[in-house]
């Protein structure tokens, strides 16, 4: 029942956005000359997939994850899309195509090792990985990765359509533009 709200809401929101998605691709084509960013992540039953996000970095940024970037240099426009959440967008796609669903926990790059170790042991690899999840709402990322894999867990056993709905609502409600 969830992968049809996945199909469902990605869709509409492909559709309903593609105006606003076009001209931020756009934006990010005169900026930096690549508005869209790839990134390879570990997804359900450890498949790797390619995550399509909104580029907020420089091209040459290193392909960590962001607690583990000293000196965080965003582009002028990817500092908002970041701190709105809009470079989280095209992900979209990747619950279209089944990568990953709207709600689940966020997937890992192939280099969180010690994030992989935790989830590994705790089974969260059976699910597809999400945009959101109880973990976002909660403030709690990939730095403390023993935390975010028993937060995880916590997610996966209570998961319904009740939280599923919950889950994008209070993701929806936390977005809001930060400031510098």
């Amino acid at each position: 029942m969830i992968r049809i709200f996945d199909i469902f809401f990605s869709i509409i929101g492909l559709i309903f956005l593609s105006p606003f998605l076009i001209l931020i691709w756009f934006l990010g084509l005169l900026e930096n000359g690549s508005p869209i960013f790839i990134q390879k992540r570990v997804g359900q039953n450890f498949k790797v997939f390619e995550l399509y996000k909104f580029r907020t970095m420089p091209k040459n940024t290193k392909s960590v994850g962001t607690h583990l970037i000293k000196n965080i240099k965003f582009t002028s426009f990817g500092f908002f899309l970041r701190r709105t959440k809009i470079d989280e967008v095209p992900q979209l796609i990747n619950v279209l195509l089944g990568d990953m669903s709207l709600v689940g926990p966020r997937p890992c790059l192939l280099n969180q090792k010690k994030l992989i170790s935790e989830r590994k042991k705790r089974a969260i690899f059976n699910v597809k990985p999400g945009i959101t999840g109880l973990s976002q709402i909660s403030g709690i990322n990939m730095k403390t990765p023993t935390l975010l894999a028993e937060t995880d867990v916590k997610m996966i056993k209570q998961m319904s359509l009740y939280y599923y709905f919950y889950y994008i609502l209070r993701t929806i409600l936390q977005i809001k533009v930060k400031k510098k």
